[in-house]
């Protein structure tokens, strides 16, 4: 009889223990989902960081960076900001290191890595030029036949040059390409040009375009589903705030009988939403305006008889 009380004593011990060790592999799992973070690499100064900022923070993403941060994790989204030289972000993409990066396009070609393209930004804009000394006369890209070039992107300059038919020396510099030609180390160079006054200030002249930039945001091609499915909630944040880029909300008063006509001018998202006023013969008129064409259509309101015009700008739109 006391072996069978001990026994069942110990077979209940034994049960205890497991649904204990049940319930931890449990809450463990759970605890692990909750602290899988997308990662993304971003630049750690310029210009490109900068507007890279400015765009998490429209995402609504908030970071609180601390001077020489090195990696940094959202109050209030499950992402951390890895900060990285820019050219080390593909291939810590595409190694994984990180999950996703925002680069500009000129390192993305230029590295050549394996990672792919998530969505174009449209911030950053920039190109990748040939420049030469401003008083030298340019009759065509042989000009560049036998010269000297310095760059820190060899890899795209000898794509276009092998395309042309032309064989440079290119001498790969990293930081201050322009100052080259002007102290004999080079006849040209082959460098990013934003605003141009940097090739001015150092008599250089724009010659040829090689290829456009902007930023990218590039994806590791090995993304587990968890965390893609995170990428997809931050692209939803990027879209809502890119798709109200350069638009303004208007609301005006409008006489009911120029209704159909002031319809006829608003290119709105689909319908303008019309409410009626309290004073009898009027309505109030709500649209959105791309404001590249937006002087143009306030002007046929106008002159359509709408009245009190009222024009705010939009943080973000969810089509």
């Amino acid at each position: 009889m006391k072996d069978t009380v001990n026994d069942e004593a110990y077979r209940m011990k034994v049960s205890l223990v497991v649904c204990f060790l049940g319930e931890w592999r449990i809450n463990h799992k759970l605890k692990i989902i909750n602290l899988m973070l997308l990662r993304i690499a971003v630049q750690a100064k310029g210009r490109l960081y900068d507007e890279t900022m400015s765009f998490l923070s429209e995402s609504d993403i908030k970071l609180n960076v601390m001077k020489r941060s090195l990696l940094v994790q959202s109050s209030n989204f499950p992402i951390e900001v890895l900060f990285l030289r820019d050219d080390d972000i593909p291939q810590s993409v595409a190694t994984g290191v990180a999950d996703i990066g925002i680069v500009g396009e000129n390192e993305y070609v230029e590295k050549n890595e394996n990672a792919e393209i998530v969505k174009r930004l449209g911030f950053s804009k920039c190109r990748l030029s040939l420049a030469i000394p401003k008083d030298v006369e340019y009759p065509g890209v042989q000009w560049f036949e036998g010269r000297k070039i310095a760059t820190s992107y060899p890899g795209i300059l000898t794509s276009y040059l092998k395309s042309k038919g032309v064989n440079s020396e290119i001498h790969v510099i990293t930081g201050s390409v322009e100052v080259a030609p002007g102290i004999g180390l080079a006849d040209a160079i082959f460098d990013i040009v934003s605003s141009g006054s940097t090739l001015v200030s150092n008599r250089l002249k724009e010659v040829e375009v090689v290829m456009n930039s902007e930023a990218l945001l590039i994806g590791n091609c090995n993304m587990c589903a968890e965390k893609r499915e995170i990428l997809k909630e931050l692209l939803f944040r990027m879209d809502a705030v890119k798709t109200a880029e350069d638009k303004k909300y208007v609301l005006m008063n409008a006489p009911k009988d120029r209704l159909d006509k002031i319809i006829q001018v608003l290119p709105g998202m689909k319908s303008p939403t019309v409410m009626p006023l309290a004073q009898e013969g009027w309505c109030s008129v709500h649209t959105v305006l791309d404001e590249k064409c937006f002087w143009e259509i306030i002007g046929k309101l106008k002159s359509l008889g709408a009245e009190g015009i009222l024009v705010l700008p939009i943080e973000k739109m969810i089509i």
